[in-house]
């Protein structure tokens, strides 16, 4: 699954550009004719320069995986600090080059970074700029926009950083954090479609941390969840359908290896029929051809070590015919490599019958 912030797209729940113009006019200025009150919209900043649409490395940040720090751990004599997980694949300090003797925890430096965590993006007031000018009553209002989804993507940036590092649990914590503000968020809407789609997205990268550790029990709990939640949205959005059958497919693939063979093809079907139902609205997508042939050949595969030989026949048949019939860009090199892998795959199982 290709990690993608589930935020980006949302609005926020209360927008104060929504709001009547006189909505928020500071009421002790009302009697200012000559000078009319004036608001602005000001985006959320955060004052140290973690703002989800910026890639900054704060004060706070472990300088090895780029994420605000996590297991916060101080090397000893050098006194830097980093994650407790990247440091500890070091023998020299990166930052000065110093030998590290020992490697002790941090845990005052660790309570800064979490409280900043716990309160980043949760604040939304008025301020009035106390700037003046010729007159000394003249003020303007400055009214913050509620910065809910702004602290969800937030914490998305931070788990992707830490995941392209390798920094399993940092990523978890972040993760599950988020997973904690849409759940009381869907327990104050309902479900929506959107905050459904949020959450499915996230449980299902945290079944990716699950499963990159050995966890494959909570992977599979956090898959099933996640497609438990995107089932509950209309299956006309391609970003959504995607990652419901990918989810599918990666508990498909977990069961298969504990060799649960028949419930590996249960889900290999159901993201198989999620894979049909898209292209039949879109199939032009060369993405979802591709999509559709390599489940094709996932059920094959479990249907061939079940016994079942004609099935699977008839699955890889349809897969390369399907791979077979389609065109890509001329451009597009990777996608065509991709073509040609599944149906290099394709056709060697096809040569076993």
């Amino acid at each position: 699954m290709t990690p993608v912030c589930p935020f980006t797209k949302a609005s926020r729940p209360d927008d104060a550009s929504s709001k009547k113009p006189g909505e928020h006019q500071n009421k002790q200025q009302a009697s200012n004719e000559n000078k009319p009150q004036q608001d602005s919209i000001v985006a959320p900043k955060c004052p140290l320069g973690y703002d989800s649409q910026t890639f900054k490395i704060g004060p706070l940040s472990c300088v090895i995986c780029q994420a605000l720090l996590f297991q916060c751990s101080k090397c000893v004599p050098c006194s830097h600090v980093y994650c407790k997980a990247c440091i500890s694949r070091f023998k020299d300090c990166p930052i000065c080059g110093a030998d590290i003797e020992k490697i002790e925890d941090d845990a005052n430096l660790q309570g800064v970074v979490d409280r900043f965590i716990e309160g980043h993006a949760r604040i939304k007031r008025s301020q009035v700029d106390t700037e003046q000018d010729e007159r000394e009553d003249d003020k303007k209002t400055v009214i913050y926009e509620d910065v809910s989804l702004e602290r969800g993507a937030f914490l998305m940036q931070q788990a992707m950083r830490a995941l392209r590092a390798n920094n399993i649990e940092s990523a978890k914590s972040r993760l599950s954090m988020c997973t904690k503000d849409v759940r009381e968020q869907l327990e104050k809407t309902g479900n929506t479609p959107e905050l459904c789609s949020q959450l499915g997205a996230v449980l299902g990268m945290l079944g990716d941390c699950c499963r990159a550790t050995g966890d494959a029990s909570s992977a599979i709990s956090y898959f099933e969840e996640s497609v438990n939640f995107l089932m509950k949205i209309p299956n006309d959005d391609s970003e959504i359908t995607h990652t419901l059958s990918v989810s599918l497919n990666k508990i498909g693939d977990l069961k298969y290896y504990e060799g649960d063979l028949q419930a590996a093809r249960s889900y290999y079907s159901q993201g198989l029929d999620v894979r049909r139902n898209a292209m039949s609205h879109h199939s032009t997508v060369p993405t979802l051809v591709i999509d559709v042939a390599t489940s094709l050949a996932k059920v094959a595969d479990v249907d061939r070590n079940l016994g079942n030989e004609d099935a699977a026949i008839a699955n890889f048949q349809e897969a390369v015919k399907l791979l077979e019939s389609l065109s890509t860009s001329a451009s597009d090199v990777g996608l065509e490599n991709r073509r040609l892998s599944v149906l290099e795959f394709l056709n060697g199982q096809l040569g076993k019958k």
